[in-house]
């Protein structure tokens, strides 16, 4: 016998939250949920820097005495954690996120009992190897895949970390979730950030249930992990294909069969880039365009 029940499944319905209407979510931006892991660009020793999610979780013993709570039903009582005891060490450079609550200077867990937060991505990092790949700190740089300004095209270039300052990014790639993208290949990985946000839904669903799934199902813009509808009041509301009872990955996506041109021109820039590098392979494509961002690849 399971010592606790299955964990709770998301399903979406056809009532739309209060949450949601309070943040005027009819008025919202509808954008595409990008299949990645998150990342953020902040101030680390002196400079603009990549940050990692790093979510402080509960130690096994508070985890237990968490869910012995949640399963109790006691709805009248509030849980209190020892942040102390209950919570496993996190490295000295991390930092919270900016949306968490404190209590008495100490940051507090959210409903799921983790404290989201961010470590810096050092140049060499074997753990977030990864992200590094996407960042050149001696240039000051990021690899970005974006809109191009011509409509119905995509674009990859570097972008200045001092444009990007203070802004959460998905990096995408072989090497992350899965790879949903098809990006890269073992031999030669593909990564890349993609600001949050950047991809809005030229026609999207009405707000009702059977019109999401209409769309997510019928709709080759529909062919997307998700829709984040950003509310004027800053508000994020997300919905996912899982909610609605959808696959996710699917063999096509929206995102990986766009066209895509790549700029890159390193003339602008003082620094050597090492030859196997994402950013010397790029430089290598500068104006090169392909059929679909999955096309890209690099010579052996």
């Amino acid at each position: 016998m399971l010592p606790f029940p299955p964990p709770f499944k998301v399903l979406a319905t056809d009532t739309i939250t209060g949450k949601a209407l309070e943040a005027d979510v009819h008025n919202a931006v509808p954008t595409e949920k990008v299949d990645g892991t998150c990342c953020y660009v902040t101030t680390y020793k002196g400079q603009p820097y990549l940050w990692a999610r790093l979510d402080r979780k509960p130690t096994k013993q508070g985890e237990k005495r968490f869910k012995r709570f949640l399963y109790s039903l006691e709805d009248c009582k509030e849980f209190v954690w020892n942040i102390e005891e209950d919570f496993k060490p996190v490295p000295d450079t991390w930092i919270p996120a900016k949306d968490i609550e404190f209590s008495n200077g100490n940051p507090l867990p959210d409903e799921n009992g983790h404290m989201p937060g961010w470590v810096p991505v050092e140049k060499h990092s074997k753990q977030y190897c990864w992200h590094s790949s996407v960042v050149n700190y001696e240039a000051g740089i990021a690899l970005v895949l974006k809109h191009h300004a011509d409509p119905g095209l995509l674009e990859i270039s570097p972008v200045p970390l001092s444009e990007i300052l203070e802004q959460t990014l998905e990096l995408i790639g072989t090497n992350i979730n899965a790879n949903p993208y098809g990006l890269g290949s073992k031999k030669h990985p593909v990564h890349l950030l993609v600001p949050h946000g950047a991809f809005e839904i030229k026609n999207p669903p009405a707000l009702k249930q059977n019109d999401i799934l209409s769309w997510f199902e019928s709709c080759t813009e529909g062919k997307v992990e998700g829709i984040v509808w950003h509310c004027h009041d800053g508000c994020l509301i997300k919905l996912h294909r899982h909610h609605l009872g959808l696959p996710w990955p699917l063999a096509e996506t929206y995102l990986n069969s766009q066209p895509v041109v790549i700029s890159f021109n390193r003339t602008k820039y003082d620094c050597d880039f090492e030859p196997k590098s994402l950013f010397h392979h790029f430089s290598e494509l500068d104006g090169q365009r392909f059929d679909r961002l999955k096309d890209i690849k690099f010579d052996a």
